[in-house]
Formats: C-alpha cells, structure tokens, sequence
C-alpha cells in the first residue's frame, strides 16, 4: 500500500506545485477576451461557469480509458503506477493546459488548426485526417463498451445491438443540440457520478487493505503473455488516457469556447487531467490486487469484463450498479463529444457555418454513417474491440506525441522554456516509432526481430529531434517578439528579416 499512497500524494504535489511553474511559464491575462465572450454563436461557442466547465472536461477525457486502459496495464505490474504518476504530471497535464490555452488564444481553434498553425500547412492537412480517424475510432470504442456493459449488468438476456442503437441515436442528438442546452446540463451530473464511484472505490481500498503490490514486488513484467507484450511500449499504449492522450486535445477546443477568462484553464485542463490520473490509478491498484491474488477471477476477462469483477469484490449489487454507470456515463459521454469534435473539425475544414441544425446534421450523417460501420465490425468480430482498442491506442499517442510537439515549437517562438515538453515529446515519439515495430499483432514485430524494432524507433526518434533543432536553428539570431503570428517558414525568413530592418533604419 506504501507505493499506492505515494502515487496519490505525487498527483496531488503535481497539481499544488508543478502546474504553477507550468502555468508562469505560458502566462495567461485576465483582460484578454475569450472565443466565448468574442464571438457567441449560442451553439458552440457558450459561456458557462467553471465549475460546470471543469466536471463536463474531466467526463469528455475520462470515458473508459483510465478504467479500462489501466486495467490492461495493470496486467504489466507495478511498472504501471510510474507511468501513470510522472507520465500525469508531466506529459499528459502539460499536453491538456497547454493545448487548451492555445485554442483559447486562437478564437477556440480545432486541433489541427493549432498544429498546423506552428508547424505548417502539410502538417494541417495530415492531421486533419488523423484527428478525425482517431475521433471516428473513439466512437466505436465507447459504444462498444457502455453496450457491453450494460448487457452483462442490467440485462443479461437482452440483444446488445439494441443498446448499441439507442447509444448510437443519442450520440446523433448530442452531437448537434447547442453545448449548454444537453452536455452543459446534465454531464456535470455524470461527472459527479464517477467521481463518487471512485471515491467509493479508494474508500474501501483504505478500509479492507488489500495486498495490493508493492513497487519492488512485481516491477518486472507481469502480463500473462509477457513474451508478445514488452512494458516497453505496449503498458505505455494500452494506458493512455490515464497518462497522457491526443484525444484530450481534441476535447479541450470545446471547453475552450465557453471558458470566460484565460485564468480558469489551469484547474480545468491541469486540473482535470490530474482527477483522471488518480481515478486511472485507483483502478489500476485493484487490478494489480486481483491480478497478483485472484488470478482465477480474471481469466479470460477484458477491460469491460474486469470492471464488473473489481466493483463484486466488495460491494452489493446497488453500489456495484452505481459503479458500472459511473463507467457507462464515462464511455458515452466521450463518445459524443468525440463525434462532436469530428463534426467541428470538418465543419472548419469546409468553412461551413454550424449555427443551421440543417448544416450540422449535413456533416454529421458522414460521420455517423462511418462510424457505424466500425461498430459492426467490433461488435461481429469476436477479436474487433481488442484490435481497434490497439489502434485507437496508438493513434492516441501519436496525437498526443504531434501535439507535445506543437507546444515545443510554440514554447520555442514564444521565447519560453521549452525543456518541460521536449522530454516528454521525444519519450512518446520512441514509444510510438517502436510501437509498429515492436508489436507482433498490430504491428510488424512478429517479422522484424525485436531489438531491430527498438533501433528504428530510436532512428526515427532521432530524426525527429534533428528536424526540430534544424528548424529551431533557421530562426536563430532573431528577435521573435518581432512576429505576432506564426513562425515564418525559411523562405519568407529572409524577406521578414529585410523588411524589419527597413523599419529598424527609419
């Protein structure tokens, strides 16, 4: 129980302390007006109260992966608690407040605008594809779930596609409604739930004192399948939401709408990633416990399954229903805003006005017509939500290792410390460069032998860091305050430092 407290205390010290430094660092002016105050649409762009902010950000980027994600990485040891500890402080908290402030300071700005603000226009284009490919993947995964869950819980004998249709219904409605009239009502509600649930669960964990193990008890690899699945970096893909996730930068433009001042970003965005990293960790300690005490109890069972598993240790079926919808709350609620996202990226893509239902529901049937086909697919194919799980995972990270990127280079113009997410980049950059190589199912490890499938995720590592200080390196010598906007690219570099100096003369 030692290094279970510690982790707590250490998420707690990271908020307290840590997301101060942080927070000097980007800065943030209380006379600077939000996109909410700017320009209010009544659709998107609504200003709402923090505290009401804060529950319907930490519901959006919790779903199911810091229940079922630490789940699985649970199965990997105690390994799991120092990812989701110093991955939470510093990758995943960084990765939110900062994003969030960007597309607070960018009139609410989608994802890829960001990215391609910093780094260009070809990087706009590619991620437009790979946000809402991750997005539509989103989708899937947390339809999948709540409809599992459900079934097995509340009604065992029913058919799992009629969930998975009134889910599906649902996400069309609140993909589309104004964001104060449904999800700004009634998903601080569901926020709370899971919260309790949580608490609930860490309460008995305080009272019973179950042997959950220790740090030095079983660090090395646990999982029962240890030869496919190395810590390194497969833990680091299955836990992702619970440390750091690209989906919560998808999220974050949402919230950014609505916010009134730029000081409110630190608690909602720091804030609500820390909530999440102490409820991935709390999952994940119960897990190990069973894993390591009660093998019998988990064979055969993956996230959705353990999670009615953990809460029978020790509750009646009414708290046990309490907690199953905590998770099913978690799961849909995500799901829509996932799908929302989608529909107010390409919306932005096409430069089409959202404020006619006419228009939202134009861009959204697409959406809603791909999406449904990977939902057959999970749910017809016995082995579908594990492989689209994998894949969500690692388009996750990538998301994520792009944006920790974008934040480096802003950091870099804006003249700022740019080692707090240099470090944190180049880690997700080896775990996603080796991940393809170094997976045997989702990947090509099983023909590239292993160690050749780690040297490539530390050449393109390697790449990707060479590209940063070359680009780093053309604006060198170069006052940066003089350029508002983004960083010049090098061919108009010579014909900005030109014009300045004309202005310099007179």
């Amino acid at each position: 129980m030692i290094s279970f407290y510690t982790a707590i205390i250490l998420l707690i010290l990271g908020y307290v302390v840590y997301s101060r430094v942080i927070e000097r660092i980007v800065g943030f002016k209380t006379h600077r007006p939000t996109p909410a105050i700017k320009r209010p649409d009544g659709v998107d762009f609504v200003p709402m109260k923090p505290w009401r902010i804060f529950l319907i950000q930490f519901l959006n980027i919790a779903g199911v992966g810091p229940i079922c994600g630490a789940i699985m990485g649970a199965k990997f040891g105690t390994a799991s608690y120092l990812w989701i500890v110093f991955g939470c402080v510093f990758a995943g908290a960084v990765h939110d407040y900062v994003s969030g402030i960007l597309s607070l300071r960018k009139e609410g700005a989608a994802l890829p605008e960001i990215h391609g603000y910093y780094l260009g226009p070809t990087i706009r284009k590619t991620m437009n594809f790979i946000t809402i490919f991750l997005l539509l993947l989103v989708g899937v995964v947390f339809i999948n779930t709540p409809a599992t869950l459900i079934q097995h819980v509340y009604a065992p004998d029913s058919n799992i596609y009629i969930w998975v249709a009134l889910i599906f219904l649902y996400y069309l409605i609140a993909s589309v409604v104004p964001i104060d009239k449904l999800i700004g009502r009634i998903y601080p509600l569901f926020g709370f739930v899971l919260i309790v649930s949580t608490l609930l669960l860490l309460a008995m964990v305080i009272i019973k004192q179950p042997h959950i193990p220790e740090l030095w008890e079983a660090f090395s690899n646990q999982h029962p399948d240890a030869a496919r699945q190395p810590i390194f970096p497969m833990m680091f893909i299955s836990i992702a939401c619970g440390a750091i996730s690209g989906f919560h930068a998808t999220q974050s433009p949402l919230m950014a709408r609505c916010m009134t001042e730029e000081k409110q970003a630190r608690p909602i965005f720091y804030g609500a990633m820390i909530l999440e990293g102490i409820v991935a960790l709390v999952w994940a300690a119960i897990a190990a416990y069973l894993y390591h005490d009660h093998p019998d109890l988990c064979v055969g069972k993956g996230g959705p399954a353990m999670v009615q598993v953990i809460a029978s240790q020790w509750f009646g079926p009414a708290i046990v229903t309490f907690i199953t919808l905590g998770v099913i709350f978690a799961a849909i609620t995500s799901g829509d805003t996932a799908l929302r996202s989608a529909r107010l990226i390409v919306a932005d893509i096409l430069d089409f006005d959202q404020k006619p239902v006419k228009n939202r529901l134009m861009i959204a049937a697409p959406i809603f017509a791909i999406t449904a086909g990977g939902i057959i697919f999970s749910v017809v194919n016995s082995s579908g939500f594990e492989t689209i799980w994998h894949y969500f995972g690692w388009a996750n990270q990538l998301l994520a290792t792009i944006s920790l990127w974008t934040i480096t280079c802003y950091l870099y113009w804006k003249g700022g410390n740019q080692w707090f997410s240099i470090i944190p980049a180049l880690f997700m950059t080896m775990v996603t460069g080796c991940f393809l190589f170094v997976a045997e199912e989702e990947g090509l490890g099983g023909f590239i032998p292993r160690p050749i499938g780690y040297a490539i995720g530390a050449i393109i590592t390697l790449l990707v860091f060479s590209r940063y200080l070359r680009w780093t390196h053309t604006f060198d010598g170069i006052n940066r305050r003089r350029y508002p906007g983004p960083p010049p690219t090098p061919k108009n570099l010579v014909k900005k430092r030109l014009e300045s100096s004309k202005k310099d003369k007179k």
